[in-house]
């Protein structure tokens, strides 16, 4: 069996796959929205998408961030990444692993880097927001001791009931 490995993203082509997995995460939202168009219209536009997986490196760069990828037998199967939202709080965005990384801990790994990193880059608390229809992801932040909180930003009226809010200590 492969060996499973969870780094920080380094190099051109490490970001290429990223962005891969960052348009893999938003077909995989709008297969479980064909309901809410609205939604990918307002966070996922095409070309604002394109825009902001362009600044990736620098929403997430060191030490206030960082982008994480999981690496299965020399291939990048899986990503998440954080930044700075507040004083001492840093957000998980974008965790995402294929279907050949599910059930070999990949997701799980790649949050407990982020978590270790922020930890050790002084955040004293992590939080992260997502969708009611992405189960898989809800039930591996509840094992990892993320709890239900209040919305640490205005989300859109007319979506609002489909988001989660999660939060734990570091």
């Amino acid at each position: 069996m492969s060996q499973l490995v969870v780094r920080p993203a380094r190099g051109a082509a490490d970001l290429f796959a990223v962005r891969a997995l960052c348009r893999a995460y938003r077909a995989d939202l709008d297969a479980r929205w064909p309901d809410h168009p609205q939604f990918l219209a307002r966070y996922y536009n095409t070309a604002e998408f394109e825009g902001l997986l362009a600044r990736l490196p620098e929403l997430h760069r060191p030490p206030r961030g960082e982008i994480f990828v999981a690496d299965l037998g020399g291939r990048i199967v899986g990503c998440g990444m954080t930044h700075e939202i507040a004083a001492g709080v840093s957000e998980i965005k974008r965790v995402f692993v294929t279907e050949a990384a599910r059930g070999h801990g990949a997701g799980r790994r790649i949050c407990q880097a982020a978590m270790e990193r922020a930890r050790g880059d002084g955040y004293e608390r992590m939080v992260l927001d997502t969708t009611t229809r992405l189960t898989e992801a809800i039930a591996l932040y509840q094992r990892l001791g993320f709890a239900p909180i209040a919305p640490f930003y205005d989300p859109p009226e007319d979506f609002a009931e489909n988001l989660l809010f999660f939060g734990r200590d570091l």
